[in-house]
């Protein structure tokens, strides 16, 4: 399934992994309807015993929102982002579009491209200062 088909009507990128792709995703679905949350769920390449989420737009106008992130690793994230965007919007349809996905979370993507296998390090997650 593409994206595309489902014809979205709002981007939703999770800051920061999911900024890139939500860039990309926007230029090819020719949409300006592009907004960003914010999660906390790792520093650098530890888990957190806690998620924060945080900066969420106001997705009343929205109908079909596609959720974009880099990885669905445990999918302990998502799945909150998830149930807080469902409590908050329970009008809307969510659906999630990730770069890479592991077959153990505990929640999967609707759309993504690659299995994980190993950690990754994304080129926009390093430091070029």
């Amino acid at each position: 399934a593409k994206v595309k088909e489902y014809n979205p009507d709002t981007l939703l990128a999770v800051a920061r992994g999911g900024l890139t792709l939500g860039h990309f995703m926007a230029q090819a679905l020719d949409t300006r309807r592009l907004f960003a949350l914010n999660s906390i769920h790792y520093e650098k390449n530890s888990k957190l015993d806690t998620i924060e989420i945080f900066n969420i737009p106001d997705l009343k106008s929205a109908k079909r929102v596609v959720i974009i992130d880099d990885i669905v690793d445990s999918g302990e994230t998502l799945s909150e982002i998830i149930q807080v965007l469902q409590k908050a919007y329970p009008h809307c349809e969510f659906k999630l579009a990730t770069i890479f996905y592991k077959p153990t979370a505990i929640i999967q993507a609707d759309y993504t491209l690659k299995e994980a296998k190993e950690w990754i390090d994304f080129f926009w997650e390093v430091d070029p200062l």
